[in-house]
């Protein structure tokens, strides 16, 4: 089974800074695109980042600049550096994947379970 879990989430105040991670586990022969998504309270999930497995990256307008996406390949790992936060960034974000637990088998995409992020005012 693979499983996605999310961590570094919390309550910071605007201006401050979090950094998310997300650890994908079990059976895995590989990951391709991975990428943050968030979604605010009444709101639809929407796209903040995400990464190819050869490094490249792409910033939804709103976070350019402030959030910075990486990954370590060699730990299954993804990361969110996200700088001068603002209320606005209040949601909760999920951690996506696109893996292939089987060689037989085509890759499917995988969530975390979410992870609150808080910025006060």
């Amino acid at each position: 089974q693979v499983q996605l879990v999310e961590s570094g989430g919390g309550l910071v105040q605007a201006g401050g800074s979090l950094r998310l991670s997300c650890a994908a586990s079990g059976s895995i022969v590989s990951i391709n695109v991975m990428g943050w998504y968030r979604q605010a309270p009444g709101k639809q999930r929407e796209v903040v980042a995400d990464i190819t497995s050869g490094g490249n990256t792409n910033y939804a307008d709103f976070v350019k600049g402030r959030f910075t996406i990486s990954r370590d390949n060699a730990k299954n790992t993804m990361y969110l550096q996200m700088n001068s936060l603002e209320p606005e960034d209040t949601a909760v974000y999920y951690c996506n994947a696109e893996i292939r637990w089987n060689r037989l088998f085509a890759s499917r995409d995988y969530w975390g379970q979410g992870i609150q992020v808080t910025v006060s005012s």
